[in-house]
């Protein structure tokens, strides 16, 4: 984290909506904690950050984000370990993820004194929402949009970053069942697909509905020039255990760099296990899948961490892969890597940033 460059000035709620929160049944992304951090982008430069009661946005008819796009967010999490403590896992690669993807959207970056000072700020003054129960977490969302009251196609002058909270539990609450996508592109080399952009999601829907009209949650999305080679698994990279091998794409300009799937590759060779980056052919999961070899499929997010792929659906055929309790590779690197981001275990790799209270 940043040094303490300033203290961000904060109006508190009047009384505080945590009441509404049910530890012991938490909802993804239903119920939003008390404040949220906000600055605005003017004449060149970030001005008045401060903390205010969570609670909605006015804006024009013509904000020109809500016509052209200009919009970008990260995905991160705080978990409260044995002592009480907040703990945020990777902050500061999501802080450098998030001005890659403004970049590339024609966007302001954020400074480091606003959104690392800022986000311990907020999370110490909503430090009761942080669920202090085993498989929950509070979700951070920071994002930046374009705000000019504008019609007409050239990057905007002003914006907002504002990061709000929400407690959540279980992304998925059962193992998924995905089929490869054939037909649609969720992106191509040379475009945006790097960036966590906000049209990159809102392409993403259709092709998504439709899968899960035939039976499927998700889908996986393939290459944009001979749907031959796997990419990512809608919001989540790929990872897959064939014959002892952890194999996943590596990432590109179509495939976004993911932080969890970083760590989880990395939680593995430190446990011992083979990992390679390298292009997955479609016909090479099913070959393997046919061999017998194809032992694990799982997809890594910050919402999700480990999401367990249970059937694989591909050219007519529904390929359903061993059962997950006996997945030695995905459970250990998933129980390892929750202990990590807990403080249950060193942490070797400097990842987790201490908020104490």
């Amino acid at each position: 984290m940043s040094p303490d460059i300033r203290t961000i000035p904060a109006q508190h709620v009047a009384a505080s909506r945590i009441s509404e929160l049910d530890y012991n049944n938490i909802e993804f992304g239903k119920i939003f904690s008390d404040h949220m951090l906000v600055a605005d982008y003017k004449e060149g430069a970030w001005q008045n950050p401060q903390i205010l009661p969570y609670g909605n946005m006015s804006l024009s008819p013509a904000t020109s984000a809500l016509h052209y796009g200009q919009s970008v967010f990260e995905g991160m999490k705080a978990y409260r370990d044995a002592n009480g403590d907040i703990l945020l896992f990777r902050p500061l690669d999501n802080f450098h993820r998030l001005n890659m993807s403004a970049e590339r959207m024609c966007m302001p970056a954020i400074t480091a004194d606003i959104f690392l000072q800022g986000l311990e700020q907020l999370l110490r003054l909503d430090a009761a929402w942080v669920p202090p129960t085993s498989g929950c977490a509070l979700y951070i969302r920071p994002f930046m949009f374009a705000t000019d009251e504008f019609i007409g196609v050239r990057p905007s002058s002003s914006y907002r970053f504002t990061v709000f909270t929400c407690p959540v539990g279980a992304y998925y609450g059962q193992p998924l069942k995905v089929a490869i996508e054939p037909h649609y592109v969720r992106s191509a080399e040379g475009g945006a697909g790097f960036a966590k952009a906000a049209g990159n999601y809102g392409a993403a829907l259709l092709p998504a509905r439709q899968m899960q009209e035939r039976g499927y949650h998700q889908l996986i999305w393939t290459d944009a020039r001979e749907h031959k080679y796997v990419e990512e698994s809608g919001t989540m990279n790929l990872v897959f255990v064939i014959d002892g091998k952890l194999i996943t794409p590596p990432v590109s300009t179509t495939i976004l760099a993911g932080i969890t799937r970083d760590s989880v590759l990395q939680v593995a060779r430190d446990l011992g296990y083979e990992v390679e980056e390298r292009k997955v052919a479609v016909e090479e999961l099913a070959e393997a899948y046919k061999a017998g070899k194809l032992q694990e499929a799982f997809g890594t997010g910050t919402a999700a961490t480990i999401a367990q792929i249970a059937t694989i659906h591909f050219n007519g055929e529904d390929m359903d892969l061993p059962a997950i309790e006996g997945r030695e590779i995905s459970n250990r690197v998933a129980t390892e890597l929750d202990k990590i981001k807990t403080g249950q275990v060193p942490d070797r790799h400097n990842w987790v940033h201490r908020i104490s209270l």
